[in-house]
């Protein structure tokens, strides 16, 4: 479109006064031809736009299925590995706990020793009083009865 048929556009149709004879311009078919082209381009951008906006949601959608897959993955290898990953979280409470069990028994040991040293170290004097109690004459009992 030149200058001389854009100026065109704002040029009145007619004089004021009397009616001029002739066919009034088409505005509307101007207008429609002028954005004819404007509008042809705008179409095969949307176009474009669409077909674009398609592929990036079909492979959001590959992106996606990958996704699940990878994580069923490492659910399923974190499902297998747990009983190993609680053992060894447990071995040095089990190892505490064993400890402890022998510190306990050797305690134990300790005090039950005393108890037969004891036990042994009071033994002769019990053993003298029982000899001492059996061989000494019961009261009251004659020697011709």
């Amino acid at each position: 479109m030149s200058l001389r048929d854009f100026l065109e556009r704002f040029r009145p149709t007619g004089t004021p006064g009397a009616a001029a004879t002739g066919v009034p311009p088409d505005r509307a078919a101007e207008r429609a031809a002028e954005l004819a082209p404007a509008l042809a381009l705008l179409t095969a951008v949307q176009q474009e736009a669409d077909r674009i906006r398609a592929a990036g949601e079909e492979t959001a959608e590959t992106i996606r299925r990958e996704a699940e897959r990878e994580a069923a993955d490492i659910m399923a290898t974190a499902r297998e590995r747990a009983p190993e990953v609680r053992r060894r979280a447990a071995e040095p409470v089990v190892q505490d706990a064993l400890r402890e069990a022998e510190a306990v028994r050797a305690a134990g040991d300790r005090a039950a020793d005393a108890v037969r040293e004891r036990g042994r170290a009071g033994l002769p004097s019990v053993v003298e009083e029982a000899v001492a109690e059996a061989l000494r004459p019961v009261a009251g009992a004659g020697v011709g009865s």
